[in-house]
């Protein structure tokens, strides 16, 4: 199984749909103003599976610089038209390259929960590579343990997902020297995925 393929085909597919359901439920927008007051203006932020750059993308174009990156090519053509200030790539979040202490800012809503499991502890110790000193993060995770699982049947396409529990996610951010400022566990408004774990965070 090419489990980023599913990913990359999957959102290329259902990407207007998706958007329009998200955008049709309550957004957990009062987390991003919390995460962004936390960055000065004008800092960089990375977002890590930006989507169709709605709301979050579009959001925080209007205050910092942004970077968005999706697998999705569908996802960054829409991006582009919904967050135009914002630059936007087509880019796999585990083989970012960025420069060391690079951003003030990551932000990744809904996408670390479609990587492999077994790639989340470099994926994490890379966004804590390329975030500087007291720069913040906020990520969303799985809240139980998912070695990986395959929807045939999400917004009538296929679509993975993979991740650790609440505890094991926030013991690996806190091994790879992350500050856990809070985490808690919020229901997905689409109540397709259950409930998540958010987390904020700081590179000390």
């Amino acid at each position: 199984m090419d489990k980023k393929r599913i990913v990359r085909e999957g959102y290329n597919k259902i990407a207007e749909k998706y958007l329009k359901k998200r955008l049709e439920k309550s957004v957990k927008m009062d987390l991003v103003v919390e995460f962004s007051s936390m960055i000065k203006l004008g800092g960089r932020i990375l977002d890590a599976g930006c989507g169709a750059g709605l709301p979050f993308t579009k959001y925080l174009s209007e205050y910092f610089e942004v970077i968005g990156i999706d697998i999705s090519e569908k996802q960054i053509e829409l991006a582009k038209k919904n967050a135009p200030n914002a630059q936007l790539l087509v880019k796999d979040m585990t083989e970012l390259d960025f420069p060391e202490n690079f951003f003030e800012g990551i932000f990744a809503n809904y996408s670390i929960i479609h990587v492999p499991e077994e790639e989340h502890f470099d994926l994490f110790r890379n966004f804590y590579r390329m975030l500087k000193p007291n720069g913040i993060a906020m990520f969303s995770l799985h809240s139980t343990d998912d070695p990986g699982s395959l929807n045939p049947n999400f917004f009538e396409d296929k679509m993975f997902w993979s991740g650790y529990d609440a505890e094991t996610n926030l013991r690996i951010l806190q091994e790879i020297g992350f500050d856990i400022i809070w985490s808690k566990i919020v229901d997905d408004s689409l109540g397709e995925e259950g409930k998540h774990l958010f987390a904020l965070i700081r590179k000390p």
